[in-house]
């Protein structure tokens, strides 16, 4: 056994036993990301316009999409998830109060979609797999920004 052998296999022994015993996700098993995200509300998978899965969820009363892209030809072999949530507001909010929300804040974009009503969007990449743990941990970061972009910027 060469030295480089001998070191990663030292290496691995010395990992405590969680983290080699941890799960990986990826944006290749939609279902395995309707299972987490039902612990946080509602999921159904469906496919959108192209075929490519698509995820529609509620989340404390709030409907959101989780969109796949970099998909292969059929929807398989996604490489990242996008969460998306949009709400027809007939213009009942501030734009200083959206343009703040993208200054101030590190997770989600917010924009106007083209009849003006505000869209909320947060990127996961999921290439080469994430723990589940830490996937769980970006569905609540999603919860979260959700609450606090409506708070704050549509005023519910």
């Amino acid at each position: 056994m060469g030295p480089t052998i001998r070191a990663a296999c030292v290496a691995l022994f010395l990992l405590p036993a969680p983290a080699l015993a941890q799960t990986l996700v990826d944006a290749t098993d939609p279902e395995r990301i309707i299972g987490l995200l039902r612990g946080f509300g509602s999921a159904i998978l469906e496919s959108d316009s192209v075929g490519d899965p698509m995820i529609v969820g509620r989340i404390d009363g709030t409907r959101y999409l989780v969109l796949f892209y970099g998909c292969d030809d059929g929807g398989t072999g996604c490489r990242a998830i996008q969460f998306r949530a949009a709400w027809e507001t007939d213009g009942e909010y501030a734009l200083s109060d959206l343009n703040a929300w993208n200054r101030d804040k590190r997770f989600g974009k917010a924009y106007l979609d083209d009849v003006d009503d505000p869209v909320l969007e947060m990127d996961v990449n999921l290439y080469d797999s994430v723990t589940t743990r830490n996937l769980e941990d970006t569905i609540d970061w999603w919860q979260i920004v959700l609450a606090d972009f409506k708070r704050n910027v549509l005023k519910q």
